[in-house]
């Protein structure tokens, strides 16, 4: 078998068009370092986005996040900058929770989250947006089922809860 000129060509051709592609829809990994967030800033505060780290703003890039999420909340017909309720009424006993103690509670409530309802509330990447601010408590809020603890709670289903997690505490 022999390659005439053309046919070396072609085949380098391919071979290139394929290395480019390669390079170009490869996943690209980047590392972002951020400056560690004061601890006492609360989580969800009454108009507050807890899936914005920064206000809204900021930069270029915030408000570009931001316009971005204000058109896709309307194509979707979701409530794209859905508020979690501040401390509005009494603050529920968080300790009646298994696996959150004192100190667990008090980090909470630092961070804002006063109530069942608010743990509850939240969607998978709130959560973990939330764990990844609870310093020596990351980890629980997955580990001890803390949102379906609070779900039952917050809808005051004790039987359910106890059902499900043993005597409720507290």
């Amino acid at each position: 078998m022999t390659f005439d000129t053309t046919t070396i060509i072609i085949i380098v051709a391919v071979l290139a068009v394929l290395i480019l592609a390669f390079l170009a829809l490869r996943p690209r990994t980047q590392r972002i370092e951020r400056e560690p967030r004061p601890s006492a800033e609360p989580y969800a505060v009454a108009k507050e986005r807890p899936y914005m780290r920064d206000k809204e703003g900021d930069g270029v890039a915030d408000e570009v996040a931001a316009a971005t999420t204000d058109v896709a909340g309307e194509v979707l017909s979701v409530d794209a900058h859905r508020e979690l309720g501040g401390p509005a009424g009494p603050a529920d006993d968080l300790q009646k929770l298994k696996g959150v103690g004192p100190k667990f509670a008090a980090r909470l409530h630092e961070l804002g989250v006063h109530r069942f309802d608010q743990i509850s509330g939240l969607s998978e990447t709130e959560l973990a947006m939330l764990d990844e601010r609870l310093g020596p408590f990351r980890g629980r809020l997955t580990r001890d089922r803390v949102a379906e603890q609070a779900h039952y709670l917050a809808r005051g289903d004790v039987d359910g809860f106890e059902e499900k997690f043993g005597k409720l505490g507290g």
